[in-house]
């Protein structure tokens, strides 16, 4: 009987666990700034054999430029405090990308508006 190879989700548990923690440590250590304290996090891919995941995230402030300045600057404090979170040898690079999905979903919903009309 062959095995079942178990890693075969083990990208996206990986990449959930640190949108998570992520998410835990923009609240608790951030809640403050501003601009930090208007990001969600919306979803976690991971890459390059879990070395690497990109976490895209939401902001109502529609100075993105800013937000995102800024969550470069503190990726490295942010990645410091996931090792100590995670219970894992390896702890991925992170990036933070900015999702303009509810963005695009709004002006599709306004073009589809405007040809019924």
């Amino acid at each position: 009987m062959k095995r079942q190879n178990n890693n075969s989700n083990r990208g996206a548990r990986v990449a959930s666990k640190v949108q998570t923690l992520v998410a835990e440590i923009l609240r608790d250590i951030y809640s403050d700034d501003k601009l930090i304290a208007g990001v969600s996090l919306v979803g976690a891919v991971a890459h390059g054999g879990l070395q690497f995941v990109r976490l895209f995230y939401y902001s109502h402030n529609p100075d993105i430029n800013a937000v995102q300045n800024k969550l470069d600057k503190i990726t490295r404090t942010v990645r410091y405090e996931l090792a100590a979170r995670m219970n894992q040898k390896y702890v991925p690079e992170i990036r933070f990308e900015y999702d303009d999905t509810l963005e695009r979903a709004q002006r599709i919903d306004a073009l589809l508006d405007n040809l019924g009309e």
